[in-house]
């Protein structure tokens, strides 16, 4: 991400540079300069030679974005310079401050621009507004109610009718990132005001949350299951911002809910309302997906049954809940995703407009929520197809084959915008209704990097073996467990991981049974061979379970006494166990202090009683230690 933020920070100081001394005409500039330094340097980079046209595509987003920040931000640096007292060549630092933190322009071109006429910011100031603003920030999110609980009721809605407010005009929210608006009304979440002079500046402690209802707006504001825009409100003499936290509509007013951060803000005055796009891409990218899984799970389960019931369309991730009656199969799920990706790599343009609602409807292919009332005229997006060459032929069947509905949500114009898509989570929400969980473009490649290097992970585990493979496969248990990677490719690397795991297990116990039974037969050949000697000491490495198997062997000899002492599985602690035949415990022989004995080498714990005890210690390196002191410790009581 930081090398994106680089690349970002170089590509606009160019853009600037090209307008400037070039005269030219931002918005496909660096594209159109693309095939030459792919002919010049393709064999150097190889990598720039693959998807140019994807590539040529970002830079013409990135160029056409930076274009308007660059126009608005020069404006408002000239406007910045002009109110500056005369003779005086420091730029103020909280104007520079505010410049980035509320219009988004960067501050290393601020400082160029400054350079070029012959002054320079005030960088002390710059860094006290930038620490001070992330002060109140973090005032904010422990101190004032939540945007939720402004909201319009119906007594409400009546006193704006009755005031004669008209219902915001939203349509700027498809395609206008900014747009100037005028404040009708001000609402505090009891009453309408004239004016709030409260702001997180002068009441960093208690900042009150109010909504603010403008003529028109281009936020979006949450419906259809598409999330509220943030962003911000700014006066035009820019004495003042209000930050927009929530959008939500009442009755065709569009209530932006918020708090001031500086100045005032009163009915009639006039903003520049700007949505925050690094929010609203993703959000409309995410939308776009969830038509075109809509339209690929039709087709790949081969089913007109799969309806929507139910979407969520968030920032970092979409969901959809739909009706099928059969669980999905893995391979479902790979095909599903394959056929949303194969959408997004064919780059098809996407299509928005309003149909009256009975031209709509005729329309082969078209997909609606069932039950939904939709508007007339209603709002068609189309994902590959025209639709006024829809329109002509409503009923051809060919429209079948193009992802068509009705939708009032914010799209991506190309599918290529969405970049990649990956299912992450498929599950039974109730009976006959299913959930698809999934995300695009740079949650769809953080996605993708985790599941690299899981498999990276799982494919070394062929190469290791012992304790170490044991450790890493209760390791990768819980990654894998909690991965949010594609669904397909964690049940593939399921396969292959539930496989090492299984053979190691068997492995595992085929070779302690091995080891078990050894140390039975060491145990069983050396007390036969003595029959007089009352006590035995062993060294046993099969782990804890084999001292454990091998100590029931001699439960049953009342005469004996044996001490069984070696490393646990993972040979990094120590394991052992005793047990003391009842004639032995006669004699003043307690398995629970031999055990004692033992531990004051070893370390860690141990437990039991006179007859048996157990124990776990931490000192490996002391294990012949232990085993003499054992040894003495029975010496010492059988006299």
């Amino acid at each position: 991400m930081a090398n994106v933020s680089v690349l970002r920070r170089i590509l606009r100081r160019g853009a600037r540079y090209a307008r400037r001394k070039f005269n030219v005409e931002l918005g496909s500039f660096f594209a159109r300069l693309l095939d030459t330094v792919v002919e010049q340097m393709g064999d150097m980079f190889p990598e720039i030679q693959k998807n140019t046209d994807l590539i040529k595509e970002i830079l013409c987003e990135e160029e056409d974005s930076f274009a308007r920040t660059l126009d608005r931000g020069e404006r408002l640096f000239e406007q910045t310079v002009a109110k500056m007292p005369e003779g005086t060549s420091v730029i103020p630092g909280a104007s520079v401050w505010r410049l980035y933190d509320t219009y988004g322009f960067p501050v290393d071109l601020t400082r160029i621009m400054a350079e070029e006429a012959g002054l320079r910011v005030d960088e002390d100031e710059f860094n006290r507004e930038q620490e001070r603003s992330r002060e109140l920030s973090r005032k904010k999110k422990g101190g004032a109610s939540g945007p939720d609980n402004v909201v319009l009721d119906v007594h409400s809605i009546a006193h704006l009718n009755k005031q004669g407010v008209p219902r915001t005009n939203d349509e700027p929210k498809y395609a206008e990132r900014t747009t100037e608006a005028r404040v009708l009304a001000v609402f505090t979440g009891k009453d309408f005001v004239t004016e709030q002079a409260q702001s997180i500046a002068t009441n960093p402690d208690d900042v009150p949350v109010f909504g603010v209802l403008l003529d028109r707006t281009n936020f979006y504001a949450e419906q259809g299951g598409q999330e509220y825009d943030t962003g911000s409100l700014v006066t035009l003499d820019m004495s003042s911002e209000f930050t927009v936290e929530n959008v939500q509509v009442y009755g065709g007013f569009v209530l932006h809910t918020g708090f001031l951060k500086y100045g005032s803000l009163k009915v009639g005055d006039v903003v520049e309302a700007q949505y925050d796009v690094l929010r609203r891409l993703p959000i409309r990218s995410n939308h776009s997906a969830t038509h075109v899984l809509n339209f690929a799970l039709r087709k790949v389960l081969q089913t007109e049954e799969a309806d929507q019931k139910g979407s969520l369309v968030a920032p970092d991730r979409l969901r959809f809940d739909f009706s099928y009656k059969n669980s999905i199969k893995p391979e479902e799920i790979r095909d599903i995703e394959a056929m949303c990706n194969k959408i997004i790599g064919e780059n098809l343009r996407v299509y928005a407009r309003e149909v009256s609602l009975s031209d709509a409807r005729q329309i082969n292919g078209l997909r609606a929520v069932f039950g939904e009332v939709y508007p007339d005229p209603v709002r068609v997006v189309s994902v590959g197809a025209d639709i006024d060459e829809v329109l002509k032929t409503p009923q051809d069947a060919r429209w079948a084959n193009y992802s068509i509905e009705f939708c009032g949500g914010t799209h991506v114009s190309g599918t290529a915008d969405m970049k990649v898509f990956v299912i992450i989570e498929e599950t039974s929400i109730a009976k006959g209704i299913r959930r698809i969980v999934a995300v695009t473009g740079e949650e769809a490649l953080k996605a993708q990097l985790v599941h690299r290097s899981l498999a990276a992970e799982v494919k070394a585990l062929h190469a290791i073996q012992g304790a170490q493979l044991d450790a890493e496969i209760k390791r990768l248990t819980k990654e894998l467990d909690v991965a949010a990677i594609g669904v397909y490719e964690k049940y593939v690397l399921r396969q292959e991981y539930d496989g090492i795991r299984k053979a190691f297990m068997e492995a595992d116990k085929a070779a302690k049974a091995q080891a078990t039974k050894r140390a039975s037969e060491q145990v069983q050949q050396a007390i036969e061979q003595s029959p007089e000697q009352e006590a035995f000491v062993f060294r046993i490495d099969g782990g804890s379970k084999a001292v454990s198997q091998v100590a029931r062997y001699v439960k049953d000899l009342k005469t004996k006494a044996v001490y069984f002492i070696g490393t646990d599985e993972s040979g990094s602690r120590v394991a052992h166990q005793c047990v003391v035949g009842k004639e032995l415990l006669s004699r003043g022989l307690k398995a629970c202090e031999w055990a004692d004995a033992v531990s004051q080498v070893v370390g860690g714990k141990k437990g039991g009683k006179d007859e048996s005890a157990q124990g776990s210690g931490t000192e490996v390196a002391k294990i012949d230690e232990a085993i003499q002191a054992a040894k003495e410790f029975v010496k010492a009581r059988l006299v």
